[in-house]
């Protein structure tokens, strides 16, 4: 039942880590609702592909070095077996969390640059969203806060 307990939170917790990393330019943060944002003007030069690497805050390797400490702890009746068993499965539980963390937290990303209006060039890394960018395709850069994020420009 323990077991059972321990990998139900394990992988409540690695869902709830997957949930909090998103950097989509489709979310806003509630800190950037109703502020004033700079706009400029662009065209796309070029789109590729991108991988942001996951976190590793921590917080991952925090809860599966306690799940592991307890699930290793209870799978012995002797005292002494059990606290080695508790250790071992501890820091394995450590990795394993920290693993889940950095592989749950990483996202699919796109860097495009982008020629400004003046002359100036610019490249951003944004989360993939709903809009795909193509080379030549007009586009604003919203700078709020001091992140950008990419649109097309209205038509």
């Amino acid at each position: 039942m323990k077991q059972l307990f321990s990998l139900t939170l394990a992988l409540v917790v690695a869902t709830f880590l997957g949930a909090c990393a998103s950097s989509s330019p489709d979310v806003i943060q509630r800190g950037d609702a109703q502020r004033l944002a700079h706009v400029e003007d662009g065209v796309v030069l070029s789109v590729r592909s991108v991988v942001v690497d996951g976190s590793q805050s921590g917080v991952g390797a925090v809860v599966g070095g306690v799940v592991g400490a307890v699930g290793g702890y209870s799978g012995s009746g002797v005292q002494r077996e059990a606290q080695v068993l508790g250790v071992l499965a501890g820091v394995a539980g450590a990795a394993a969390g920290n693993a889940i963390e950095r592989f749950t937290t990483r996202e699919e990303a796109v860097e495009i640059l982008i020629q400004l209006r003046g002359g100036e060039r610019r490249a951003i890394v944004q989360a993939k969203a709903a809009e795909v960018f193509n080379p030549g395709d007009p586009v604003i850069l919203v700078t709020t806060g001091g992140k950008v994020r990419v649109t097309k420009a209205p038509r």
